[in-house]
């Protein structure tokens, strides 16, 4: 299968040849060369998959009735309480609105994600046990990453700990965490119980981290330096970072060399009220930043779409990028960035790599970011996924 006349990233025009799920050539684009069994691009241009390294599949309500948000406070705990009562109320299992999701995600080029499910002491496993339903329903199209996230605490939330363990031996491919301060009220003692299993399961982690000023700061340092011991760097991300964007520039600078040192990266969504990390300073220390949906129609908020490239207009809008150059990081925050920190080895665009891309009409990866256009094409193993925003697969 030939794609003819697409622009890359770089801006050169080229045709892009696929077999067998793979690209065998990037050649010069030829319009003469087109024949009818080719697919013309028209110059737009094509990126590779989107990634998003921050989903909560289990927790949207996506396809159900509107649900209005009931939390009578803006801190976590109550926002977690909030959502026990309209988890009560459900009539349809996870399982139904996280396909619906990951149908909408995959129309708008998202081929590789990080999903967060649920783990606590009153739910047990429930919640993951649907999402490996989804994972295994979507397999040939999207690869999903479960994280078995303690939503209620660890140590708060008695037998957690142990519900976590039996997540990864049942599919959970990381570990997550969630304010083991703010949350737990006892930071070597989260700590302990996530960097334990970790070491005896030989995974990742990635821990949610609300905590604001020198509090969170003091907490990030301590994640970094766990890491670094237990020679887990790559394999450890820190979701939201919010003390980051909350303290002076030296400090937050000094935390980043710690970070970028330890080899933990900093996933950010460009949040709506909360701080936002001061990202380029970040990533000019040497830490690898990305970006994720975090929650879509559900308890926790009633926005989100799932597109990335939405996303990134968002991260960029938060974190006043107005340049094509701070814009290409926002760009890079929900693909290449994405993809290191998901570990995605087989990823991009190259000869021999695989055939998914993603077509839009725009003339930059800054006009992509600014204008979030319809997706073209989504194109998987060279098969065409979705055609102008809807899926045909």
């Amino acid at each position: 299968m030939r794609f003819a006349n697409a622009t890359l990233p770089d801006g050169s025009r080229r045709d892009i040849d696929a077999k067998d799920g793979r690209i065998t050539a990037l050649s010069p684009s030829s319009s003469s060369a087109i024949s009818g069994s080719d697919l013309d691009l028209g110059g737009a241009l094509v990126l590779p998959p989107l990634v998003d390294g921050h989903i909560h599949l289990d927790k949207t309500l996506l396809g159900l009735p509107w649900v209005p948000n009931r939390a009578t406070g803006s801190q976590v705990a109550d926002r977690i309480e909030a959502e026990r009562k309209v988890r009560a109320a459900r009539s349809v299992p996870e399982s139904e609105t996280g396909a619906n999701l990951v149908r909408q995600v995959l129309a708008s080029g998202t081929l590789h994600m990080r999903s967060h499910v649920d783990i606590d002491n009153r739910l047990g496993l429930r919640n993951l046990h649907e999402i490996l339903k989804v994972r295994e329903r979507f397999r040939d199209l999207v690869t999903i990453e479960i994280v078995a996230f303690p939503q209620s605490g660890i140590l708060r939330s008695p037998g957690t700990a142990d519900l976590l363990e039996a997540a990864i031996a049942e599919g959970a491919d990381l570990l997550g965490g969630l304010d083991p301060v703010g949350i737990d009220g006892n930071l070597d003692g989260h700590l302990d119980v996530l960097f334990g299993i970790a070491g005896k399961r030989g995974v990742g982690l990635d821990i949610h981290l609300h905590d604001g000023g020198e509090g969170g700061i003091a907490e990030l340092l301590a994640i970094a330096a766990r890491t670094k011991a237990a020679g887990l760097g790559g394999k450890v991300a820190v979701s939201h970072a919010f003390a980051l964007g909350s303290v002076p520039t030296a400090r937050a600078a000094e935390a980043a060399d710690a970070l970028a040192d330890a080899g933990v990266a900093i996933m950010s969504h460009g949040p709506g009220a909360a701080t936002i990390p001061p990202l380029l300073l970040l990533r000019e220390h040497g830490v690898t930043v990305f970006g994720g949906s975090d929650n879509i129609r559900d308890a926790w908020s009633p926005f989100g779409n799932g597109d990335m490239l939405d996303r990134a207009m968002m991260i960029g809008y938060r974190a006043n990028f107005r340049h094509d150059h701070e814009l290409s990081v926002a760009y890079d925050m929900v693909t290449s960035a994405a993809a290191r920190a998901l570990g995605l080895a087989d990823y991009g665009l190259r000869v021999g790599g695989p055939a998914d891309f993603v077509a839009v009409e725009a003339g930059s990866i800054a006009e992509a970011v600014a204008a979030r256009p319809q997706r073209k094409l989504v194109v998987k193993a060279g098969r065409v996924l979705a055609r102008d925003g809807v899926l045909v697969a």
